[in-house]
């Protein structure tokens, strides 16, 4: 059985998660929207797993980069704010997230449509590739999840990367997929992994009951496990920012 107080937790971290994210997203509304468009939704979604340490970073480093400053700056033929206010660590900081969000999204559209739809876990293996019911189950879903999380990620870099270079649509998916393939495996490596312990381990080993996307522990562990893909995809991008493959946000 769960205990009442990891319940308890998990309500407040997802409540308090939520609300960083309404801060923000009503703060970009009233006038702070970021230069770049995909900001605008990265820093939301990056608030529902980073919760007041994603609000922070918002007021810290997102307020640098709104539309308005980065204009004023130009005017005056000057450098955006963004770019020498902001220090490496930083931007590394919100290259990662940048990936993070479209792996955030995908997997909450994924957990859904598994849970939603099970039939599409067969087509991924489920009873099939994978026969053990409870095993099989979590590695279709998973499945799934890198798919979609795959896509809405390079999307996410799509968008961010055809702008700044200014790509033709062709050469944009390329770049995109050569920018942040690397980073989105390593954060779903880490995201995974933390998954895997909880998911094989503590809940049914531990607690005698499995875990579904229909429980509030299900999304604190979410969370738990996206700052755990965080930790994983950020000397990714760190490198991939000094190397030149990825841009410096």
């Amino acid at each position: 059985m769960i205990p009442p107080w990891l319940h308890f937790l998990s309500m407040v971290s997802l409540i308090l998660s939520g609300c960083c994210a309404l801060i923000i997203a009503a703060d970009l509304l009233r006038g702070n929207q970021q230069q770049m468009w995909i900001m605008n939704v990265v820093w939301p979604v990056s608030a529902l797993f980073g919760s007041v340490l994603a609000l922070w970073a918002y007021y810290q480093y997102g307020r640098l980069a709104t539309r308005k400053k980065v204009q004023e700056a130009m005017q005056y033929g000057e450098d955006p704010p963004h770019k020498t206010q902001t220090p490496f660590p930083a931007m590394v900081m919100k290259a990662a997230t940048h990936c993070g969000s479209g792996c955030t999204l995908g997997d909450i559209c994924a957990e859904f449509l598994a849970f939603t739809f099970p039939a599409i876990l067969t087509w991924l293996g489920w009873k099939s590739l994978f026969p053990d019911s409870h095993i099989g189950k979590v590695f279709s879903v998973w499945m799934l999840d890198f798919l979609v999380a795959f896509l809405f990620g390079i999307a996410f870099q799509y968008f961010t990367i055809v702008p700044m270079r200014k790509l033709s649509p062709a050469r944009g998916i390329v770049e995109a997929v050569k920018a942040d393939a690397f980073s989105l495996a390593s954060w779903q490596i880490g995201m995974y992994g933390f998954m895997a312990v909880v998911q094989f381990v503590l809940f049914p080993l531990v607690w005698d009951q499995p875990l579904e996307p229909n429980q509030v522990e299900f999304w604190f562990m979410m969370q738990i496990a996206m700052l755990t893909g965080f930790a994983t995809a950020y000397p990714v991008n760190w490198w991939l920012i000094r190397s030149g493959i990825k841009e410096a946000m």
